[in-house]
């Protein structure tokens, strides 16, 4: 006797066996050329618009993310878990600051036309595993270095876990015009040449490259590193030289930013590590407590 058919017609085909089902948006997420992850209500759309412009440089695909800590969702110590549970105090639930960032997003979208087939990805639970599944194989992330915990812990993990090329945006309102001029801080220093090579695709979108030597060594060594750089990558741009005098190196580069009609700072960050940097006020702290531009770094 025949076994009975299968084939009904309207039965959906079987899934090829080992392929599991994939969320499309967080396809679309991973892959994009430049992410803005966002934690904070505060500065998603600050982040959205900075990420819209790298993206369109580039002639690259955007995407965006909400990331934050969730302990339901996590696998941690009791201590990690209580203190992420008092957040809720001062800065809602996970679920009622993924609503805010939401809420601003979608502002965000209404504000243009174009932005309609963007969509929000959503990652909670463990911060660290969230921003490795949303940016591991991203370009660029655009994300703040300020606002709540877990716009300052995706920040430390996109620079120091992730080791990302990250664009910060500044405090308050971000004046356009991204890719206008790109002012370059330059020692010879390797996480300096791996946030030059990093930014390679947005640095030749620049209408204007000037990288700038602080303290330069007598030999000229600094201009002579950072010409042969520009020339391996197929750069133009001016590199110039400076003294910081009586101030520090980076009200120096925040002076240069200031008279060049700078749009970006590209650094490589925290050469001496994050909690050194804290302690002894060195420069990517300062710039990044004190500069009105955004920032492109890598660590």
């Amino acid at each position: 006797m025949e076994a009975p058919s299968n084939d009904n017609p309207q039965k959906p085909p079987a899934a090829e066996a080992g392929v599991i089902l994939k969320d499309p948006v967080h396809e679309l997420t991973v892959h994009a050329d430049v992410l803005a992850l966002l934690a904070d209500p505060a500065t998603t759309r600050l982040c959205l618009d900075i990420a819209e412009d790298a993206a369109r440089a580039v002639g690259g695909t955007m995407a965006a993310a909400h990331v934050g800590a969730d302990p339901e969702r996590m696998i941690a110590a009791a201590e990690e878990i209580d203190l992420q549970m008092l957040r809720d105090l001062d800065e809602g639930s996970p679920a009622q600051r993924l609503e805010r960032v939401t809420s601003a997003f979608e502002d965000w979208k209404r504000g243009k036309p174009g932005r309609d087939r963007l969509r929000l990805d959503d990652c909670r639970g463990d911060l660290n595993r969230c921003v490795t599944s949303e940016c591991h194989e991203t370009a660029l992330a655009v994300a703040p270095c300020h606002g709540n915990i877990d716009a300052r812990d995706a920040f430390h993990d996109l620079l120091f876990n992730e080791h990302k090329l990250v664009l910060a945006p500044p405090p308050g309102q971000y004046a356009g015009d991204l890719m206008g001029h790109i002012v370059v801080g330059w020692k010879q220093h390797d996480h300096a040449q791996r946030a030059v090579v990093a930014a390679r695709r947005w640095l030749a979108a620049a209408d204007h490259i000037t990288v700038l030597c602080i303290n330069d060594k007598t030999d000229g060594r600094n201009q002579f590193t950072a010409r042969e750089l520009l020339k391996q990558l197929g750069l133009d741009g001016d590199v110039v030289t400076t003294s910081s005098g009586n101030c520090s190196v980076g009200e120096t580069i925040l002076d240069f930013a200031k008279t060049a009609k700078a749009t970006c700072l590209l650094i490589g960050a925290f050469k001496h590590g994050y909690f050194l940097e804290l302690l002894l006020g060195r420069v990517t702290h300062y710039l990044l407590s004190h500069s009105t531009l955004p920032m492109m770094m890598k660590h």
